[in-house]
């Protein structure tokens, strides 16, 4: 499991806590690795607090990074051969992961969409001009690109070489896997609203950030070649 974090100390323990007994029960072998984005709070304590009890891993980045670097860092330290990604604010139901494990079987990325978002309604407008853009331009066909709840086989998610340090990141993963050949399934899962802290995903600054480096991904991604990598896995 990979928890990107970023002041979530609020958030974080009960997201961990009622995580742990889902995967438990998933698969024989687990590991979550919680990725500190260079908090300010006392989401690093947290994470090392839960560390001593469960099977944590803790990285830190020195800086906030952006939520793509984040994703890249614990993507890259996944050693086992399923990555479950979810964030650490506690809005995904952990025990919903028993929806995604049958499609797994023959899909290399099985992808949530959020039947009712627990958002803003601007964040909602803001979502289908994201969804339009990406189809688009990536030929991204999916009903939720940003869905922070994914498990994805992890030689496919590493071989796509993910550049992205902000929110695109999983504009780039989706439209690298596409053009990768990987078996994309989706499955509806729910959405409830943060228990502490704010959203940064919606502030101003990110979308100006991730508006800002649009060009960029469209040439990451058009100019990706699947024949760099080996082909997914069965």
């Amino acid at each position: 499991m990979v928890l990107p974090a970023f002041n979530e100390a609020g958030n974080l323990e009960a997201t961990v806590r009622e995580l742990a007994p889902e995967v438990a029960a998933a698969a024989a072998d687990v590991e979550i690795v919680v990725v500190d984005d260079g908090s300010t709070d006392a989401t690093a304590a947290v994470a090392e607090r839960l560390a001593a009890e469960l099977p944590v891993r803790v990285l830190r980045h020195d800086r906030n990074r952006g939520y793509g670097a984040a994703l890249r860092t614990g993507f890259g330290a996944a050693r086992h051969p399923w990555i479950l990604l979810l964030d650490a604010d506690g809005q995904f139901l952990p025990a919903e992961l028993d929806r995604f494990l049958p499609l797994a079987r023959e899909a290399d990325l099985v992808i949530g969409y959020r039947v009712r978002r627990a958002d803003p309604r601007h964040r909602g407008s803001l979502a289908a001009v994201w969804r339009w853009l990406m189809r688009a331009l990536l030929d991204v066909q999916v009903r939720d690109v940003d869905c922070a709840f994914k498990l994805m086989r992890t030689a496919v998610v590493q071989a796509l070489a993910l550049e992205s340090a902000g929110a695109f990141i999983s504009a780039e993963l989706l439209g690298k896997a596409r053009r990768y050949g990987a078996r994309i399934a989706e499955v509806p899962v729910s959405h409830r609203p943060r228990r502490h802290g704010r959203q940064t995903g919606g502030s101003l600054r990110v979308l100006l950030r991730a508006f800002y480096e649009l060009a960029r991904l469209w040439w990451r991604v058009r100019r990706f070649s699947p024949d760099a990598a080996t082909g997914p896995t069965g």
